[in-house]
């Protein structure tokens, strides 16, 4: 019997990563749902393809385009946060892929967490904004959350070889993004095209940047500790510039256990969907002896002091995280508009959390609400900057 999926994000690289995963093993699955932003020519494309039973899009205005290209052969099309809600929730699937970057898959992920669906999550920031409330909403409804990112992928992987007692500290690895060894005469010159050129994975620009500044593994820190019950003392951080080892675990016992792998995000979405089995893979298998060398090294926290704001967020939870990635979506925003400078990321980033209290977090409204003010108070901060210069 086919599992039935939702893809919110479907136009973006996971979404689209997925489906080739989907069309490898069409005969395991039905797609119900797709859900993007204003892609509207590739969700078009992928609707002929897959007739799912409910799109959605970022605007009507999207929602017009998009049937103007399907015709008479549309499925039913919503709109905005409540219709990728409704993809998630409201279509029959059995497994929702979370693809959406940013806190904008923050709402259908946890709506699709709470209906006690299984989640193969991709977006981050909905763990990092919200943690305590998707897995308290996890936990009551019986959903499962599957990581989908390399790394947590990877930690889900290898914790599979003990028990969860007897786990003692997760260790991420990170390329180290295009600047590993740069100085910061270098890194306060930085284009936006240098920064996008990520020596390893091809991603969409927020993630890119996000990576060469190390704020992409710092939220991967936030998002561990959730996903595994860890504090930061327990989750560390090394470089390893050939992204093949995807991650390790160390158990109580001082044994290393690491997944390694080809750096194709097909392998850990196709984990994620298969789960708890192994389907054969259409991908590269890793060649060993090919590879030769691997290297490990620390990570400059001096130069990429992002990752240290990340660890200092997750120390102080409560609506400290979310104001952290509110900030970094603002800054890095910024930056690619060629507004502020590499080096500026960071400075916006550490400014808008000494400004922003921390918060208790009960509900949804306490962390909507101090994403709004941090996506403020990162705003003003930038443009008292800009009028200074």
């Amino acid at each position: 019997m086919s599992k039935r999926i939702a893809i919110l994000g479907s136009t973006g690289s996971i979404g689209r990563s997925t489906l080739e995963v989907v069309a490898h093993h069409e005969e395991k699955f039905e797609i119900v749902g797709l859900a993007a932003g204003r892609g509207v020519r590739r969700l078009a494309e992928q609707v002929q393809r897959w007739r799912p039973r409910l799109v959605s899009v970022a605007d009507e205005t999207a929602a017009r385009e998009l049937r103007a290209l399907l015709g008479g052969n549309a499925p039913p099309i919503r709109v905005g946060d409540d219709g990728a809600v409704e993809v998630a929730v409201g279509t029959g699937a059995e497994i929702v892929v979370a693809a959406v970057v940013g806190a904008a898959g923050l709402l259908p992920t946890l709506a699709a967490a709470s209906a006690g669906l299984t989640v193969a999550l991709a977006n981050k920031e909905a763990l990092v904004v919200a943690g305590e409330l998707m897995v308290r909403a996890s936990r009551e409804s019986g959903a499962r959350l599957l990581p989908v990112d390399s790394e947590h992928n990877a930690i889900h992987q290898c914790v599979r070889a003990g028990q969860a007692h007897e786990l003692s500290e997760i260790i991420l690895t990170a390329s180290g993004g295009p600047f590993r060894g740069w100085s910061r005469d270098q890194l306060e010159r930085v284009s936006v095209e240098q920064a996008l050129a990520h020596p390893t994975w091809s991603m969409g620009p927020k993630i890119t940047i996000d990576s060469a500044t190390l704020m992409n593994k710092g939220l991967e820190v936030i998002e561990a500790a959730w996903l595994f019950g860890l504090g930061p003392r327990s989750i560390e951080v090394v470089i390893h510039p050939q992204s093949v080892v995807h991650s390790v675990v160390r158990f109580r016992d001082g044994s290393l256990i690491a997944q390694l792998g080809a750096a194709d995000m097909r392998h850990p979405i196709q984990y994620a969907l298969s789960y708890p089995h192994r389907w054969n893979s259409a991908t590269d298998p890793l060649d060993l002896v090919r590879q030769s060398s691997l290297t490990f090294e620390a990570p400059d926290r001096r130069l990429f002091r992002c990752l240290d704001l990340a660890y200092m967020a997750l120390a102080e939870g409560g609506t400290a995280p979310a104001v952290l990635n509110a900030a970094d979506e603002i800054a890095v925003a910024a930056f690619l508009d060629g507004r502020i400078g590499f080096l500026d990321i960071p400075r916006v980033i550490e400014s808008a959390l000494e400004a922003e209290p921390v918060q208790p977090v009960d509900e949804l409204a306490d962390v909507l609400e101090a994403d709004a003010r941090a996506r403020t108070q990162a705003r003003g901060l930038i443009e008292r900057e800009l009028q200074r210069r």
